[in-house]
């Protein structure tokens, strides 16, 4: 097991909590835990250890949602996905701890600003966006890539749901599914790259309560807090985290 310092065992545990809050319906929550958890593990590391907490939260969020979800946007998304999640493979294959950690800071930083831009513009931002299969194989090759990085697909669905014009369960379901989905076909290729080891899979299952207490408490409480405070402080928290990955 890792050698914590209390300090550690205190983000651990935020970004475990945070992990299944953001599967109530929060995906930009990941970003913040993807910042977050690299104040404890290399990049590299983190990116590995991220993911098995992320599957079980995603298995919470299908069963909760189980039927909410629009298989045909989903279907025509993930042959693009693959794409991405190739090239990030590639990617992975070639970084060390110190190269990756911009990579994601500039990922972190591009998907907060998308969502800022988005809650600016409300509704005038979906209109301006294609429907074509040109803007399908744009989000799909960018969510497998940002995914497959450093695990920050979030705003990248997010965007490609709201010009689908889903309602909210639906938007939540499809949404469970696809990361659901995708991060089952990562899971293989982390363990090729020993991203995922004995060691943190036995982490992952010490840290599995806390993702579904997280989520649980999500899905009660998550609802009373105004969404727009509450996405504006997870917004503004992960750009410090992404600023210090570029320059720390």
């Amino acid at each position: 097991m890792f050698d914590f310092s209390l300090l550690d065992w205190v983000i651990v545990i935020i970004c475990a909590l945070f992990v299944g809050f953001s599967k109530s319906g929060l995906p930009n929550l990941v970003i913040l835990v993807v910042t977050l958890i690299m104040f404890v593990f290399p990049a590299r590391e983190s990116v590995g250890l991220l993911l098995p907490m992320l599957l079980i939260g995603d298995l919470f969020a299908v069963t909760y949602y189980r039927r909410n979800v629009v298989w045909k946007y989903l279907t025509n998304l993930i042959p693009w996905v693959l794409m991405g999640i190739l090239a990030g493979f590639f990617v992975l294959q070639y970084v060390n701890d110190e190269q990756l950690k911009p990579i994601i800071g500039v990922i972190v930083l591009i998907m907060i600003a998308l969502n800022v831009v988005r809650e600016r513009l409300g509704s005038k931002f979906n209109e301006m966006l294609p429907t074509s299969l040109t803007f399908t194989i744009l989000m799909g090759v960018l969510g497998g890539f940002t995914t497959m990085v450093g695990n920050a697909a979030g705003a990248i669905m997010t965007i490609y749901l709201l010009v689908k014009g889903l309602p909210k369960k639906e938007f939540v379901g499809t949404g469970a599914w696809f990361f659901l989905s995708v991060n089952v076909i990562k899971f293989p290729f982390y363990m090729y790259l020993g991203l995922i080891t004995t060691e943190s899979l036995t982490f992952n299952l010490t840290m599995a309560p806390v993702i579904i207490l997280g989520a649980i408490i999500g899905v009660k409480v998550l609802p009373l807090i105004p969404q727009h405070v509450f996405t504006m402080l997870i917004l503004v928290l992960a750009t410090v985290g992404g600023i210090n990955l570029l320059f720390n």
